[in-house]
């Protein structure tokens, strides 16, 4: 019989909180919605930006929830028959919960953060380290200040693996995160200019991820990008939260472990590079530059937590660029299919220039054509437009043969573009609704890209649902 995620005595003790009604004495997980609650779960009363969880409380109590951990201060406004555990604040009990689990377990913690390429390096991390023993990772990209205590509450106490995506938009939010975590290994995947509108320079930028270290474990390892223009003051500011132990990756014998070689196909990432005095070929599942250089991040801190080099090499076949950041959809026209790249998640300028390069490689068939369909990347500050221009050159380089630019900034790139390859410039992403999917044909390759505020996924759901595979539509009618 399975062990129980949470008994209620460990919950108790863990949140500080009082029994109101009748809760299960055994917690299966931890959900802060009503919506995708199992039975068996406690449900998180928190209170966020747009909604207050308390309102969903007899949402959670219909769907099974074991209990409802809540706000003193609500439980006079919720039904007198539900199961409670009372607190004086929901989300901080959560965080005492995540601290009691990461006390509990004996596994090997690492944590991720970066400028760009956390969500792909922490589920290549749990790939690669499923194959060597019971994982628990982050999910999607809860790295905030509930993703990552939820992360933590949720992780069974017989974890052997752990890894924790770590995100930020100001200085001052990783350091209380990671302090929660305690990872035995930190990566940080590459230092670029996201977030330029709170920060003003990529040294600041520097400076705040590099609170990462304060978290890490005594004896623990910081995994550093060697190719990093902000490489000096990473490396100088872990020995100076007294890190002593750095390891570093890149793409030349600088780094202690380097690519030595790499062939990007349509589908898929070739790759051969020195790790650890091994040098070893492999392949990635996803296909892109980006994934081949953090791929050297995810063998070094999977060696370093104790994992198998040659079996994590062999992983990596099973990494796919997940939904919103890569992922390859076909489109079945009635005389072919057409490439789909979703890239919608979001996007800044290291991330547009990677998804460039990837649908640069992709091949167009027939009459098809290479287009690119990009919204404005967000929080860039002061230089936001000049940023925005200077992806005329590799987005021409990569060959698009069109263009179709979303959003206020954009519009200094359209002026960048040569006239030949110029579909159309709007403000609002929704305006394209009807415009994108007559545009498209067989053989094209459509790339899709923008900050999440842009609201560029839609025009993704919206070209899979205007050209959907033959089983769907039978399945519709």
């Amino acid at each position: 019989m399975t062990a129980p995620l949470w008994t209620l005595d460990d919950f108790l003790e863990a949140t500080g909180g009082e029994v109101r009604g009748d809760p299960s004495n055994e917690i299966t997980g931890i959900s802060i919605d009503s919506r995708t609650l199992q039975e068996g779960e406690a449900f998180v009363a928190i209170i966020g930006d747009r909604f207050d969880g308390h309102d969903f409380v007899d949402k959670a109590m219909e769907n099974g929830a074991a209990l409802a951990l809540v706000g003193e201060d609500r439980i006079d406004d919720l039904p007198a028959d539900g199961r409670y555990v009372v607190v004086p604040d929901p989300l901080a009990a959560l965080r005492f919960l995540g601290v009691a689990a990461r006390q509990r377990t004996d596994a090997r913690i690492i944590a991720v953060t970066g400028s760009v390429g956390k969500t792909g390096t922490k589920e290549a991390l749990r790939t690669c380290l499923e194959a060597c023993g019971k994982t628990h990772a982050s999910v999607a990209s809860f790295n905030n200040h509930w993703g990552v205590p939820l992360t933590l509450a949720r992780m069974p106490a017989d974890t052997e693996y752990g890894v924790f995506e770590i995100g930020m938009n100001h200085a001052g939010e990783i350091t209380p995160l990671v302090q929660m975590v305690r990872p035995h290994v930190v990566v940080i995947t590459a230092i670029e200019p996201v977030h330029l509108e709170f920060f003003g320079s990529l040294e600041k930028i520097t400076q705040a991820k590099a609170e990462i270290f304060s978290g890490l474990e005594p004896e623990g390892f910081a995994v550093l990008p060697r190719d990093s223009s902000q490489f000096d003051l990473l490396s100088f500011l872990a020995t100076a939260s007294n890190v002593r132990n750095i390891r570093t990756f890149g793409t030349n014998e600088l780094a202690d472990n380097y690519l030595i070689d790499s062939t990007i196909t349509e589908t898929s990432s070739l790759a051969r590079a020195m790790l650890f005095g091994t040098d070893i070929s492999y392949m990635i599942g996803a296909p892109g530059d980006h994934y081949v250089k953090n791929s050297l991040a995810v063998m070094t801190a999977v060696v370093l937590v104790g994992g198998d080099l040659e079996l994590a090499a062999d992983t990596l076949a099973n990494v796919h660029a997940p939904k919103g950041r890569g992922e390859t959809t076909e489109l079945h026209l009635s005389d072919g299919t057409a490439q789909l790249i979703d890239e919608s998640y979001n996007a800044n300028p290291a991330s547009m220039r990677a998804a460039f390069s990837v649908a640069g490689a992709a091949e167009t068939r027939g009459d098809g054509r290479r287009i690119a369909v990009i919204g404005d990347m967000r929080e860039l500050g002061a230089d936001a437009d000049a940023l925005h221009a200077e992806l005329a050159e590799p987005l021409t380089v990569a060959g698009f043969d069109l263009v179709y630019c979303v959003g206020t900034h954009m519009r200094a790139l359209w002026e960048k573009l040569p006239e030949d390859i110029k579909a159309t410039c709007v403000e609002k992403a929704d305006e394209l609704i009807d415009v994108l999917p007559d545009e498209v044909r067989a053989g094209d390759v459509i790339m899709v890209k923008g900050s999440l505020g842009t609201g560029m996924g839609p025009l993704v759901s919206t070209l899979k649902k205007a050209y959907p595979l033959v089983e769907e539509e039978r399945s519709e009618d």
